[in-house]
């Protein structure tokens, strides 16, 4: 599906959570600009979303012109993914082309604007984004330098021997602390991807949610180089996630898996927690290596990955 698509199927999926959590009364006109200012996106995938959206029932058409809602919105919809923004398709291409050896290590602002045929205004809150994801870093001036990041299948596979060591140990820390409201906000993520985003999703938002049960999960270890090292191991390695093709039949069964895990810690069941964790990742490893076997043993752990994860100050 394309990303025209995707974020239409997003926004449709967020209108309509909105319109059952706010209870929005059936009737009520739902005017193209207001929606679109309430979700801060233009008015063309605002149109597509309200048009699935009244074949699904959810809204209905007026007479004199536009949609209402409908008597059928649902009481409790899956919650829906953060939606994803018209700068995305910019995101994604300059991803790609760092990826590809296409960017160099430092440049401008004005040769990125040249490039991508974008505003200062777009290209800065694209940068802002990129910035936050700790793969790009601005230099004295205008201009910013890419900062290391997994480029090979060798180093990618290291990092998941590094997350089947490391997730499964911070779910047995002695300080781990049951955060009953984050898992069950990251079960949501995970139940909307089951129930149907999966087939829609962008990479970056099936990358974002993922990351994000497992990040969190680290973190509820108390253990905070647990929590920092996964960090730094999925910011490296989330340019390489977007280059593989999004296999959505994969992506559904490991969401599913996802929920179990869930269930199995909101019900105290740690060690059965880290055992399934141990596996998830392993199976996870093997298929994305498209193979049964890790290129390289657990102890050739690659020394680059290793000076990024461990900074000077932690060591």
């Amino acid at each position: 599906m394309n990303m025209a698509r995707g974020l239409s199927e997003q926004l449709a999926a967020s209108i309509e959570t909105w319109l059952a959590e706010e209870q929005v009364p059936a009737g009520t006109p739902l005017p193209e600009r207001a929606v679109a200012e309430r979700f801060r996106v233009s008015r063309s995938p605002v149109r597509e979303a309200l048009q699935l959206l009244a074949q699904r029932q959810v809204i209905e058409p007026r007479p004199e012109g536009g949609y209402a809602v409908s008597a059928r919105v649902q009481a409790t919809p899956a919650l829906a993914l953060p939606p994803a923004d018209d700068d995305e398709p910019t995101y994604l291409k300059i991803a790609e082309d760092r990826l590809e050896g296409r960017l160099p290590e430092r440049l401008t602002e004005n040769e990125l604007m040249r490039r991508y045929d974008v505003t200062r205004t777009r290209l800065a809150a694209v940068l802002r984004r990129i910035t936050h994801e700790g793969w790009i870093e601005r230099l004295p001036g205008n201009g910013w330098q890419f900062l290391p990041m997994l480029t090979s299948g060798a180093a990618y596979d290291q990092g998941y021997r590094m997350r089947i060591l490391l997730e499964p140990a911070a779910i047995l820390e002695p300080t781990w602390t049951l955060d009953e409201a984050a898992l069950r906000r990251c079960r949501s993520e995970q139940q909307a991807l089951v129930d149907g985003a999966a087939e829609w999703a962008s990479p970056v938002q099936i990358f974002d949610a993922n990351s994000r049960l497992h990040e969190t999960i680290a973190a509820l270890s108390g253990n905070v180089f647990m929590a920092d090292a996964l960090k730094r191991v999925n910011r490296l390695r989330r340019l390489m996630e977007y280059r593989k093709a999004v296999d959505r039949t994969a992506t559904a069964r490991r969401c599913k898996e996802h929920l179990v895990l869930i269930d199995l810690l909101l019900s105290g069941q740690r060690e059965a927690a880290a055992d399934f964790m141990r596996l998830h990742l392993r199976d996870a490893a093997r298929e994305k290596a498209g193979s049964g076997q890790l290129q390289r043993p657990p102890q050739a752990l690659d020394t680059h990955l290793l000076d990024v994860l461990v900074t000077p100050g932690n060591r």
